[in-house]
């Protein structure tokens, strides 16, 4: 998988335009200054808890003694089901239900919102296949940014997407996540045939 290709998966997983609503919700209380210094911050925390679940993912499937096939099926399923929760969201959304608080602070905005199950789940699987760390590190980053850039100007999508639109982009998102977890699937399947 290319680098872009990557970073585009993982753009979907960190899924920005899904994640507007309720950043723009949790943050309401706060001066527009504030509210970026909040975001940036949390952005980078998520950064480096994907980071750290990248670099030792694929010490804990070895530890775990998981193949490679069993991974990409099992990872193929999990994204699938949560492509199916962005396709198709119950009213509190595929995140859940997430309590407000005065300042938010690594939960909910960098966890579970950016980094979480999903793409952690993700980069766990990078980690365990046999392609440059550095493309995949270069491929997050890429990712992060433009997730970054988008939660930063939130407010001002908001406004000009409207809340239909921003609903429609997220379940977009979601079919070209069903994409990349049904071929996840067949290539853990494909390992399993040929083994």
């Amino acid at each position: 998988m290319t680098i872009l290709a990557a970073a585009f998966s993982f753009f979907i997983l960190m899924d920005p335009i899904g994640n507007i609503p309720l950043f723009i919700s949790l943050l309401k209380g706060f001066r527009p200054e504030k509210q970026r210094k909040i975001i940036f911050r949390e952005l980078l925390i998520a950064l480096a808890i994907i980071f750290v679940f990248y670099l030792l993912g694929d010490y804990l499937l070895d530890a775990l003694k998981l193949s490679q096939y069993s991974v990409l099926t099992a990872g193929g399923i999990i994204l699938f089901l949560i492509s199916l929760k962005m396709i198709f969201p119950s009213e509190q959304g595929y995140t859940g239900d997430i309590r407000k608080q005065r300042e938010p602070f690594i939960v909910p905005l960098a966890v579970p919102l950016v980094a979480g199950p999903a793409i952690l789940a993700a980069v766990m699987l990078y980690s365990h296949q046999d392609t440059s760390p550095w493309n995949t590190m270069i491929a997050i980053t890429i990712a992060w940014v433009a997730s970054t850039i988008i939660l930063l100007a939130s407010s001002f999508l908001q406004k000009i997407l409207g809340k239909r639109g921003i609903y429609a982009c997220e379940r977009l998102m979601g079919l070209l996540l069903t994409l990349i977890a049904v071929q996840m699937f067949f290539e853990g399947l494909t390992l399993y045939i040929h083994q």
